[in-house]
Order: C-alpha cells, then sequence, then structure tokens
C-alpha cells in the first residue's frame, strides 16, 4: 500500500505523543479557560454546562489548580454540584478548606454518598469539630464503622479498608449467592470478590464474581475459591499492603483483626493508591523536600520543607570546602589542581547518586533483603571499580594532553578510580545503615553519599598530588 493510499486511522496510530501538542487526557486548555471566564462572569449555569461531563478526578484537579481566591469563588458557584465522588478526589491538602465553604446541606449529602475508607481518608487528618460534623451527616451503622477505622493506627490497613463487605456461609452454592445479591437492597457500589466465612466470621475464602456468574447454581462457593487467598492484619502498614497487593496481583483483600475475624476489606484502586504515595514520597525525599505540593503549597510552606536540607548541605559544602583548604599552598602551586579537583568529585556525586536510586528502590519494593545484600553491594563495588577504571583512562589523557605536569595524569586516574569505587559503594551502604537503624534511607541518603564522594574525592586527588607531584 502507497503512503496516499494509507488509511487516516494509520496515519492516526503511528502519531506520536511528542506530535500532539496536549495530553488526550487533561482537559483542553480552550475549555480551562472557557471554565475560568465563567467563574469571572458569575455565571453558575454556564459553569454546571463545562463540568457537567466531566470526570470527578477532573474536577478536583479544576479546583486545585485554582488559587484560594478563585476556589471561592468556584464553589460560591458549583458547590451545589459538589458529590461525594469529587470530595474524595480533591487533594488532601486543600481538602479541610473545600469543606469549610460547603453548605452543610451539600456536605451532608456528599459525605453520605461515600465508601466508609474515602470517609476515614477525609475526616482522619481534620480537627475535632470538622471530624464531628462529618460523623454527624452520617446513618448510625456508617458512623460505627468510620469510628470504628479511626481507632487502628495511622498508615495502616484498618485506616485503608472499606467495612462494605459481601460475605457468605461457607457451605452456600451459586444459587444461594445469586438469589442474595438479587435480593439484597444494599451492596457496594464497587466489590469483586464474595468473601466466604465460617459461623465465627473468619474469612475462609473467597470467590471471584465473574467465576461464580459463570458457574451453575447447585456448585458449592467453597469450590470456587480463589488460590490467592489470603488475609491482612488491620494493624498491617499500609506500605506493607499495597507491597503484597502488587506483589500477588490481588484484586481485593479481606481485613481480619487481632482474632481473625472479618473486619472490611482492601480493593486494588486503595492499594495502588498507597503505591504511588510510596513513590511519590520516596522521590521528594530523595530532592530533600519532603511532602510538598507544586501546585497547592504556600510560599512559607515550601520554605518550611526545603530550609532544613539545605541547611544540611550547607554543612556538608563547608566540609569539603575544609579538607580543600588544606592543601591550599599545593592548590596554590599547581593551579591544574584547582581546574581537575571538581571533575573528581562531580564523577564521584553522580556515580553515587545512580546506586543510591536503585538501593533506596529495591529496598521500598524490598527486593533488597538479607538473603540477596552482599551480592548487591559486591556487584556494585566491582561496577564501581571499572567504572573508575574506565574514565580514569579518559581523565589521564586529557591530562596529559591539557597540561604539561609531569606524573598529573597518573594522580588523576588514581583519584577518580578511588572515588567511583567508594561513591559505589556508598550508594548503596548508606541507606543500607540508614534502615537499619530505622531512618528513612529516601530521606537523608542523599546528603550522606553527596559529602562522602565530595570529601573522598578532593582528599584523594589532592593529596595524591602533594604527595607526588610535590
Amino acid at each position: 500500500m502507497s503512503d496516499d493510499e494509507r488509511p487516516e486511522a494509520v496515519d492516526q496510530l503511528a502519531e506520536t505523543p511528542s506530535d500532539r501538542e496536549e495530553d488526550e487526557f487533561l482537559p483542553r486548555r480552550e475549555l480551562l479557560e472557557q471554565i475560568d471566564m465563567a467563574i469571572e462572569a458569575g455565571d453558575p449555569a454556564r459553569l454546571n454546562e463545562l463540568l457537567e461531563p466531566m470526570h470527578a478526578a477532573d474536577i478536583a484537579d479544576i479546583i486545585e489548580r485554582l488559587d484560594t481566591s478563585g476556589r471561592r469563588d468556584f464553589l460560591g458557584l458549583y458547590s451545589g454540584e459538589i458529590d461525594g465522588e469529587i470530595l474524595s478526589e480533591i487533594d488532601e491538602s486543600i481538602r479541610e478548606e473545600v469543606l469549610e465553604q460547603l453548605p452543610p446541606e451539600v456536605l451532608a449529602e456528599a459525605v453520605r454518598e461515600m465508601d466508609s475508607d474515602d470517609v476515614v481518608d477525609l475526616v482522619e487528618d481534620l480537627d475535632e469539630s470538622g471530624r464531628a460534623e462529618i460523623l454527624a451527616a452520617l446513618d448510625d451503622s456508617d458512623r460505627a464503622a468510620v469510628q470504628q477505622s479511626l481507632t487502628y493506627p495511622e498508615y495502616s490497613a484498618g485506616r485503608l479498608m472499606q467495612s462494605e463487605v459481601v460475605t457468605a456461609p461457607e457451605h452456600w452454592t451459586v444459587g444461594d449467592m445469586i438469589d442474595f445479591l438479587r435480593a439484597e437492597e444494599w451492596l457496594p457500589e464497587q466489590f469483586y470478590h464474595v468473601i466466604l466465612v465460617d459461623p465465627r466470621r473468619h474469612p475462609i475464602g473467597y470467590v471471584q464474581l465473574g467465576r461464580m456468574l459463570a458457574s451453575r447454581r447447585d456448585v458449592a462457593l467453597s469450590e470456587l475459591s480463589e488460590e490467592s487467598f489470603r488475609t491482612i492484619s488491620a494493624y498491617a502498614d499500609e506500605g506493607d499492603v499495597a507491597y503484597a497487593f502488587n506483589q500477588y496481583h490481588l484484586i481485593s483483600a479481606p481485613v481480619v483483626d487481632r482474632d481473625d475475624r472479618l473486619v472490611g476489606v482492601i480493593t486494588i484502586d486503595d492499594a495502588m493508591a498507597v503505591l504511588d504515595e510510596e513513590h511519590e514520597e520516596d522521590i521528594l525525599r530523595l530532592a530533600g523536600v519532603g511532602e510538598e505540593s507544586a501546585i497547592t503549597d504556600t510560599v512559607i510552606e515550601t520554605l518550611r520543607q526545603r530550609l532544613p536540607w539545605l541547611m544540611v548541605n550547607l554543612a556538608a559544602a563547608n566540609l569539603a570546602a575544609y579538607v580543600i583548604s588544606i592543601f591550599e599552598a599545593s592548590i596554590q602551586q599547581i593551579v591544574a589542581l584547582a581546574v581537575l579537583m571538581p571533575i573528581v568529585a562531580s564523577m564521584g556525586g553522580n556515580a553515587g547518586t545512580q546506586t543510591l536510586a536503585v538501593a533506596v528502590r529495591a529496598l521500598a519494593t524490598k527486593s533488597l533483603t538479607g538473603g540477596n545484600v552482599w551480592r548487591v553491594v559486591r556487584r556494585e563495588a566491582l561496577v564501581g571499580l571499572m567504572n573508575g577504571l574506565t574514565f580514569a583512562l579518559v581523565m589521564g589523557m586529557i591530562a596529559w594532553f591539557w597540561f604539561d605536569v609531569s606524573h598529573l595524569p597518573l594522580v588523576i586516574a588514581v583519584a577518580m578510580t578511588v572515588n567511583l569505587a567508594v561513591a559505589a559503594l556508598a550508594g548503596i551502604l548508606v541507606p543500607l545503615t540508614l534502615e537499619k537503624l530505622g531512618a528513612d534511607p529516601a530521606l537523608a541518603s542523599g546528603t550522606f553519599v553527596t559529602t562522602m564522594t565530595d570529601v573522598v574525592g578532593f582528599f584523594a586527588f589532592l593529596g595524591l598530588a602533594s604527595a607526588v607531584l610535590l
């Protein structure tokens, strides 16, 4: 087929993301401009018309991108349309601000539409008065379920679970379950499994809905139980929950109390949200900025996040500067040392950061364990040594052509080898040590690794130069 005969659909499929002006999953720029115009004009009818076909997550994004004044105007026009789905999608950094501006009747109706786990997520960071207002809007059974979840530790499976669970006695058949589901007036909005329980409400298995509906009515549910079944303690850390879902490809998992009685269920959407938060947190902490929001944080909040680690970096930089000052006389005699020493330190810093990123990620995903740690350490040490020898040869040749100083190529080659080997070891040993000490390796490793490579790089290069060249 010639190029002229290619169907238009083929051309569209061949289009790469870089060919598109905007992300197809984000609201168009023209639409955002029209929404801004409707807010400025104070036109609620036009605003409702523009937002009516949009997904709740996109509406939440629009609320988040507005400044405080814009959000106030937006909610004044659109507050009557805020429902539980939109409320659960709003970023927690501005959620309290949004709640304060919603009319009580709108807030009460929105909260009643939410699953118990979303209500827990909504109220756990509120003060007592705000929490009481939300809880007062719930039915007695829903309020009791939320209050029960709030008794579990923060960031635990008990806070993550929803209490709405579909269960069946272990002796039921497919027909019994289908009849029950058809007759039941209340069911969770979304559920993936029917959990089988014994008379003491201990979960003993679960059946996937699709497999149940594809079976005959007389088949026992226990015969359809999934092999992936496993329970999660309500006191388990939510990071471990996300790891279990990812590791074992779970769709949902029952949550049990200390007596192994069923108290709730966690679904894949909540587990993956935790996993996403863990990844985001690691990236931010590697950069030393903590839990920072690029959109909603104020200048003071951003400054409070960044200033402490910049102070730590300043102290580390002064330590490296002190090492340089020790060899001040050598640098004055051979100017080439001042030109070349940043190269040694920079290469070590970059090599250490590479290893550090891999190590922190491996620790977060629990793939770096006591059984393989020394094999990984040996590998990184060998990689660092080989990198050092490679770039020692390169920099030795550059120094030879660049400066007419006897033995200088040998000095920088040895210093480069030492620093890159140390950088590789520091990149993995520092986060491992911090984890052993109970510290977050993502938060503090970068500063320690950079300091080590700077100090070792300067000391190795300038110390060798002083000993060999002078």
